[in-house]
């Protein structure tokens, strides 16, 4: 199908649904939970990547002093850290495959 034709059958469309004769299409959607991570899983998922904590701290966007306090349970990694993490913790390449960290 072309685009002409795609964007027919797209106006087409949105002119039933007004008239009554076509049903919208929604899609429902779910968040899963961030998880929570242990010091020893934080430090397990950092030497899954081999990466040091230097570097693990330029990876994660945070200071090196971070990532030691998360090793040690002086302090926790939140949201979008948590988020990270869990990417990393699913597939170790994944620092690499995504291009953030360049070997």
């Amino acid at each position: 199908m072309g685009i002409f034709d795609e964007i027919k059958l797209g106006v087409e469309q949105a002119i039933a649904y007004e008239k009554g004769e076509l049903k919208a299409k929604k899609v429902t959607l779910s968040i899963a939970p961030v998880d929570v991570f242990t010091p020893s899983e934080i430090k397990s998922i950092r030497n899954s990547t081999g990466l040091t904590q230097n570097l693990f701290a330029k990876y994660m966007g945070v200071s090196v002093k971070t990532v030691e306090a998360w090793e040690s349970g002086r302090n926790h990694p939140e949201g979008a850290a948590c988020r990270l993490l869990a990417l990393t913790r699913n597939d170790p390449a994944f620092p690499v495959n995504s291009g953030i960290v360049v070997r």
